[in-house]
């Protein structure tokens, strides 16, 4: 059994370190009422322990993940006072410049990857970010704190069986403090053997008393060190108490006062104390000697607080993506045309990454042996080996918040959901980690990978197999999100969004995959920010992307057969929209209608209307037209289907709705 050497030094280090959090909480809790602190509150006395003995077994290159209540952890970690207080008043001066506030706080220099609000959001991130190591021959380890409502969640499931599978260096630090905001475990949880449970994944798990420091310490040195020795992840369950509220707004009705007394009696900090004094280990000077060193070290940082800056209104939108991106891709001069198809393009284009770059790595749902569910993968695991072409479990918020941390570790990852209406199980961590990172981190992290996802209906799939969701995504801050509809695109598009530093969502229809031409044998990287014009014309503008732009440019062509001269233009970039382009062609054309396979309500046709109302209100000769799918979940019928869907009729028939058309 590993011991701590627990001299003089490290005795008073691990009082230390407690009383500094107790200490820093007591004065959080007098700082919000108050009022200069403000939002969610969660404190974390009465758990001291498990941060300082877990965080004294770690090296400074080991990575940390948390939770909400997180202060414990940053503080442990060596986090400044002034940083962590100046965060939670949501100052400039702040570890993520004010930008996290209490639940959120970063630091890139104590490998700190920030608090997480959403319950189990963090779990998926620690593997992803022991993937990234594990796959680097990095020397680290990944410490994940999480506490006992998490394990009610889809999140923890997954990551145990992926960190398990993989055996992943990651550390999960169960914190059970008997209560997930109010509601108490044996009243949700079947079975309250947390260890066991994990242990059921095929990992080691144990359990300690997680007031007891050293206890913690000792439990924690052995576990890290099977985790960084390859013996794969390690699990242990703290059980401990929070004497706080669970946050600042909680009334505390669902517990006993003489229940929160009685662990108030069991503190670690009093238990610690009173051992160490008990066999003569300190000595009561030294104690004091620790509090004043304390309250002199809030002192400074609640009158550094008083006096920082805040973040200038002018920098609203900072950090909401990079402030620094790639230049485009050079056009080339084209070479001889070869036959190809949509889906060639895609599996050429995804060979072409991985030899590029040893960074890049595709996951997701049968993308090895089977090849994928539209075969783009086919062949790839042959060719590049399992490390590379990684299979995954039915889990989408696991593996993509898995590739999210993979991204954060230094690696080029291309997540790969089956289909979009799939994705919506791994929103929670699309938009709240890969979107919000770089803005909440205050610029620290960024997540650099493409999820690639099948999108739109026309293969008789029915209600739950052919959304057009890329509103939901455009919708979005943090992300950018493309469409290829050529097959230029679809062979180029892929690595350049591979070279962005913020999560591209790249979208490809799947009436596209077996569309088949020509494109130059020399085909590569094209521009992700621009929209095309595919068509000229003067008459009327069509918008459109992804397989609507082929039944635009189809019903140009019936409208020029009437003497209407259409301009087609591909969209390509859902977010952010090339105004410059759209706006110049309507400018000219005067009429604008956008083709969208979208619902017409929320719809991003709505966006694009309302912008180019906005902007060219003065040269319009008509209302923006739209053409969308019908307010109905997508039927399986052939006949309904196709009457559901946007087809060359209705958009030929919009445009002649307009008036002036052809007059």
């Amino acid at each position: 059994m590993t011991k701590v050497k627990l001299d003089h030094v490290h005795a008073l280090d691990l009082l230390r370190g407690m009383i500094r959090i107790r200490r820093f909480e007591e004065k959080s809790y007098e700082l919000y009422t108050q009022e200069h602190i403000r939002g969610f509150l969660h404190l974390y006395d009465g758990e001291e322990a498990v941060a300082v003995g877990v965080s004294a077994a770690l090296e400074e290159r080991d990575r940390v993940v948390s939770t909400y209540r997180e202060h414990g952890h940053a503080l442990a970690r060596g986090m400044s006072m002034e940083s962590a207080l100046a965060e939670m008043y949501g100052k400039a001066t702040g570890c993520a410049g004010g930008r996290g506030g209490s639940m959120h706080l970063f630091d890139h220099e104590t490998n700190l990857y920030g608090g997480n609000a959403i319950v189990g959001g963090g779990l998926p991130l620690a593997v992803g970010l022991g993937l990234g190591d594990a796959m680097q021959g990095a020397d680290r380890i990944t410490v994940c704190f999480f506490g006992d409502g998490a394990l009610a969640e889809g999140a923890f499931h997954e990551a145990m069986n992926l960190a398990a599978l993989w055996k992943l260096p990651v550390f999960f630090v169960l914190e059970n403090n008997l209560y997930a905001m109010g509601t108490a475990v044996e009243r949700v949880q079947a079975n309250t053997d947390f260890a066991a449970r994990a242990a059921s994944y095929g990992m080691h798990a144990e359990s300690v008393d997680g007031n007891d420091v050293v206890a913690v310490e000792a439990v924690a040195r052995r576990l890290v060190a099977a985790a960084r020795a390859g013996e794969g992840p390690q699990f242990l369950h703290c059980q401990t108490y929070r004497t706080r509220p669970h946050s600042m707004f909680d009334a505390e009705k669902y517990r006993d006062k003489s229940e929160v007394a009685e662990w108030r009696k069991r503190s670690p900090i009093t238990r610690y104390q009173s051992w160490l004094l008990e066999n003569g280990l300190v000595r009561q000077e030294e104690i004091d000697a620790i509090e004043a060193e304390v309250e002199a070290q809030l002192r400074n940082a609640v009158a550094a607080c008083e006096q920082a800056p805040w973040e200038p209104v002018e920098d609203l939108t900072r950090h909401t993506v990079a402030g620094e991106r790639p230049a485009p891709p050079e056009p080339v001069a084209p070479g001889k045309l070869v036959d190809s198809t949509y889906r060639d393009c895609c599996r050429a284009a995804i060979t072409d990454a991985l030899l590029r770059d040893e960074r890049v790595f595709m996951m997701g749902e049968d993308i090895g042996a089977y090849g994928g569910c539209y075969a783009v993968s086919m062949g790839l695991l042959k060719e590049f080996g399992e490390g590379r072409i990684r299979d995954t479990p039915l889990a989408e918020g696991g593996f993509t918040g898995a590739g999210i941390g993979a991204a954060m570790a230094g690696m080029r990852p291309i997540v790969e959901i089956m289909t979009v209406n799939f994705s919506l199980l791994a929103l929670d961590q699309i938009l709240n980690t890969a979107a919000t990172m770089r803005h909440m981190s205050g610029g620290q992290f960024g997540v650099p990978l493409v999820i690639r996802m099948a999108t739109g209906a026309g293969r008789q799939l029915a209600a739950q197999h052919s959304h057009s969701l890329e509103n939901y995504y455009a919708h979005i801050p943090g992300l950018r999100v493309v469409a290829p509809a050529t097959l230029e695109d679809a062979r180029g598009m892929l690595w350049t969004a591979l070279q962005e530093p913020d999560p591209v969502i790249l979208f490809e229809h799947v009436m596209l995959y077996n569309m088949a031409g020509q494109l130059p044998d020399n085909a590569g990287p094209v521009d992700i920010d621009r929209a095309m014009v595919r068509r000229k014309g003067r008459d009327v503008t069509l918008i459109a992307w992804s397989y609507s732009l082929w039944k635009a440019l189809e019903a140009a062509e019936a409208l020029a057969g009437d003497g209407i001269e259409t301009e087609v233009i591909d969209l390509r970039s859902l977010r952010p929209i090339d105004d410059e382009t759209i706006m110049d062609s309507v400018a000219r054309t005067r009429r604008a209608v956008v083709v969208d396979e979208g619902w017409r309500t929320g719809s991003l046709a709505g966006e694009i209307a309302a912008r180019v109302q906005e902007a060219c209100f003065w040269h319009l000769d008509a209302p923006v037209g739209r053409v969308c799918s019908a307010e109905v979940p997508v039927p399986y019928p052939k006949h309904l289907e196709t009457a559901a869907l946007p087809q060359v009729a209705d958009i030929v028939a919009a445009v002649k709705a307009l008036p002036g058309v052809g007059k």
